[in-house]
C-alpha cells in the first residue's frame, strides 16, 4: 500500500463506486435536508426531486458516499423485512424495480430467486451438498436474488444529482437544533433545513435518538478470487442464486458476475463506550472470525479446498429488539424522520422505504405503525 494512503479499518470490499458529487457552495438553507448518502439517503433525495422538483434537497453525508453499510453490503437482494407481515411491504422487489426504473438506475439486478438452506430437510434432489456442521441442503427457494452495490450507490447518487439535489461528501451532521425547522451544525458550517431525514442507519445514532433503541455490529464478509465455472458446478452454484442458513452456524454467500463469491459470517459488537466506527477488522477478535469463515468455506466441499480470499471487509448493520425496521418521527421534533435498522434486508428495503420517507415528508404518504420508535 502506498503510504499516502490510509488503510480502511474496516476493510476494503470489491465494490467501486465511480460517482463523486460534483463541486458546489453549501447553501444556508434548504426545503429538505438528507443526513447520510447511503441507499436510503440517495433513493430520497432522487424522489424527493423526482416528485417535487421546485422543492430544494441537500444531502449531507460524514465521509464519500456509501461509505457506511450500502457500499459494504455484499449485494443480495431479499424481499420484505426480517419481521413478518409488515404493513405495506407485500411487493418490496417489485417496488424497487419500478423505483430504479423511474430514476434510471442499472445495478445488474437479478431477481431470479434466492435459496435458504439448512442442515434438516432439503429439497430433493438438492443442488448443494455441503459439510458444515452437519450437511448443508437448499430447502426453500424465495423471492429474491443479487446486485452490484457499488453500482447502485452510484446509479442513486447520479439519479439524485441529475435530477437536482444537491451532495456534499466530508460533512458530518454533529448536532441538530429544532427550532422553526431544524439547525444542523458541522465543523465548518450550519444548514437550516423545514424537514430532514436521517438515513445514517448504524452510524451517528445519538443524533438520530436512536443510542438507546439499537444494536449495532459490524458484519464480516470475504470474497475469494474467480472460480472455473466447473468448480461453480461443482459446488451447486451453477444458478448463481445467493443463499442464506435458516440455522446456525448462520452462513450467507453470493457468486459474482467474474465467478468470484462473497461468504458472510460474523457479527463483530462495538466495545462499551464505542461504536461501530471504532471496530477495526484487524483486531483479535475479527481477525479470528476472518479465520474461521475463510476455514469453513474451505471444508465445504473438496472444490473449495484451495480457494483464494482476495477480499475481507465489515459493513455496519442495525437491529432492533423486534426485528422490525425504525421508520418513525425524530423523538425531538415531528419535522425529523428516522429511517435504518434493516437487519440485513437493507438491500432492497432501503431504497424501498427511501423514496416512502421522500413521499412521507411531502405529505403525500403517511408513517407504518410498525416503525415507531420504543418509549426509553
Amino acid at each position: 500500500m502506498h503510504p499516502s494512503i490510509k488503510r480502511d479499518p474496516w476493510g476494503a470490499p470489491p465494490w467501486q463506486i465511480d460517482f463523486h458529487p460534483p463541486q458546489q457552495a453549501l447553501p444556508s438553507s434548504a426545503d429538505f435536508a438528507v443526513i447520510g448518502a447511503g441507499f436510503t439517503g440517495l433513493a430520497a433525495a432522487a424522489w424527493l426531486r423526482l416528485l417535487s422538483p421546485e422543492k430544494s434537497v441537500v444531502v449531507l453525508e460524514a465521509g464519500r458516499i456509501g461509505a457506511g453499510a450500502s457500499g459494504r453490503t455484499g449485494g443480495m437482494v431479499l424481499d420484505g423485512a426480517a419481521a413478518d407481515d409488515l404493513s405495506g411491504l407485500d411487493d418490496v422487489l417489485g417496488g424497487l424495480q419500478e423505483i430504479l426504473g423511474k430514476l434510471g438506475v442499472e445495478c445488474d439486478l437479478d431477481l431470479s430467486g434466492a435459496w435458504e438452506v439448512g442442515r434438516s430437510g432439503g429439497i430433493p434432489n438438492s443442488p448443494i451438498s455441503w459439510n458444515d456442521s452437519g450437511t448443508l441442503r437448499v430447502v426453500k427457494e424465495v423471492s429474491g436474488g443479487t446486485l452490484d452495490p457499488g453500482k447502485l450507490v452510484s446509479g442513486l447518487g447520479r439519479a439524485a444529482s441529475r435530477l437536482g439535489a444537491a451532495i456534499f461528501e466530508n460533512h458530518r451532521v454533529e448536532r441538530s437544533e429544532w427550532r422553526n425547522g431544524a439547525e444542523l451544525h458541522f465543523a465548518n458550517g450550519c444548514l437550516r433545513a423545514q424537514k430532514v431525514l436521517f438515513a445514517s442507519n448504524a452510524l451517528s445514532l445519538p443524533l438520530a435518538g436512536l443510542e438507546h433503541q439499537t444494536h449495532p455490529r459490524l458484519t464480516l464478509a470475504a470474497s475469494s478470487a474467480p472460480l472455473r465455472d466447473e468448480q461453480i458446478a461443482a459446488i451447486g452454484l451453477a444458478r448463481s442464486k445467493p443463499f442464506y442458513t435458516v440455522d446456525f452456524p448462520y452462513l450467507w454467500g453470493r457468486v459474482c458476475l467474474d465467478n468470484s463469491i462473497v461468504w458472510g459470517a460474523g457479527l463483530a459488537g462495538p466495545s462499551d463506550g464505542h461504536s461501530v466506527e471504532d471496530i477495526d477488522i484487524a483486531d483479535a477478535g475479527p481477525a479470528r472470525m476472518f479465520a474461521l469463515l475463510e476455514r469453513r468455506v474451505r471444508h465445504l466441499h473438496p472444490a473449495l479446498n484451495d480457494v483464494e480470499f482476495t477480499h475481507r471487509w465489515g459493513g455496519p448493520i442495525l437491529f432492533r429488539d423486534n426485528w422490525t425496521p425504525i421508520f418513525a418521527r425524530h423523538p425531538a421534533s415531528e419535522g425529523g424522520i428516522v429511517l435504518g435498522a434493516y437487519a440485513g434486508h437493507g438491500v432492497a428495503l432501503s431504497s424501498f422505504l427511501g423514496a416512502w420517507a421522500a413521499e412521507t415528508l411531502l405529505g403525500r404518504r403517511d408513517l407504518p405503525d410498525w416503525g415507531r420508535i420504543s418509549a426509553k
